[in-house]
């Protein structure tokens, strides 16, 4: 209000616990970012300038004596790390896909492409309903249980890991049913979150709860099981016909807890074993068979023997 120029500078900022709590994944903070310029020119927004110098020079005068240390010193009023090659591959998009770095479940969601996502959580530079429905789909999940790394119990998104290596379908951004069924799945879910006031992890928390009474989760489930059905089409997979079962996290979970209470077990609402092993066997062929197109993995190959959850 003081100075309507301030706004080129001042950004929404979201991190994971709005990510994952908020119905709409809408942020509860703001940003300065100044970006790569002078200090000359952050001096230009006094206002912000003055902030800046207040809560983040003292601490940047305090770095180490190394080369990154010194260069925060110098560079004090910029953000200790940058990434202008996500801006470059943002900048055109009005949206974009987030998941956080740690979390129980693998959950996707669309986020403006003018919000600044805290790191370390990851954004995909894809805007389509089709890069959702590849990336929620239990193929995507099967994928990242197996190459993902945890933290606990959470699942550790690592890009490197998770993502770069994940086959996609050949032609997915313009497969009409891939497209359909993510842009179904995705507002339903969106609906449902805003009419109970939830968000990400309650909803999956419902999703993999077989004793929930919330009426709209069955349909949430069917609905996934088209993105999944959509998916195993896209990779020429018909002959797996999925199904889905309550399934415990762990089989050690009977008992009592510290406080002596009943220790309630948990659920995955997912593929069995057989099911799921067949679809890594066949992703980890195909990135294998990728892989040996580009020249970068020997002929033979890996022996799958399954996963353990």
């Amino acid at each position: 209000a003081k100075d309507p120029r301030n706004k080129e500078r001042i950004f929404p900022y979201i991190g994971g616990e709005d990510f994952l709590r908020h119905p709409c994944q809408h942020h509860s903070r703001y940003v300065i970012n100044f970006g790569e310029v002078s200090e000359s020119d952050a001096q230009s927004y006094p206002d912000l300038y003055h902030i800046v110098a207040m809560k983040v020079k003292p601490e940047r005068m305090l770095q180490k004596d190394n080369p990154d240390g010194r260069r925060r010193r110098q560079f004090w009023w910029q953000w200790g790390r940058y990434t202008p090659a996500l801006t470059r591959a943002t900048e055109h998009l009005d949206r974009v896909l987030m998941h956080p770095f740690t979390s129980t479940h693998v959950a996707f969601a669309f986020v403006p492409s003018s919000t600044v996502v805290a790191g370390p959580h990851n954004v995909v530079a894809l805007r389509s309903d089709c890069g959702f429905c590849v990336l929620q789909s239990r193929v995507h999940e099967a994928w990242v249980r197996l190459m993902g790394s945890s933290l606990k119990d959470d699942l550790r998104y690592t890009p490197t890991d998770c993502f770069e290596t994940f086959p996609f379908p050949d032609g997915f951004e313009s497969n009409p049913t891939i497209e359909e069924s993510g842009r179904v799945y995705y507002e339903f879910r969106a609906s449902l979150m805003q009419r109970y006031n939830v968000g990400l992890t309650t909803t999956y928390n419902w999703f993999h709860d077989p004793d929930c009474e919330c009426p709209d989760i069955p349909k949430l489930r069917e609905l996934h099981d088209t993105m999944d059905r959509a998916m195993l089409d896209a990779y020429g997979w018909t002959d797996i016909q999925p199904r889905c079962e309550f399934i415990p996290e762990f089989d050690d979970e009977e008992g009592e807890d510290e406080n002596g209470r009943p220790r309630r077990r948990k659920y995955r609402y997912r593929w069995p074993d057989e099911i799921r092993d067949e679809v890594l066997a066949r992703l980890l062929e195909l990135n294998r068979q990728r892989a040996l197109e580009e020249g970068q993995v020997p002929a033979e190959p890996p022996v799958f023997a399954g996963t353990a959850d």
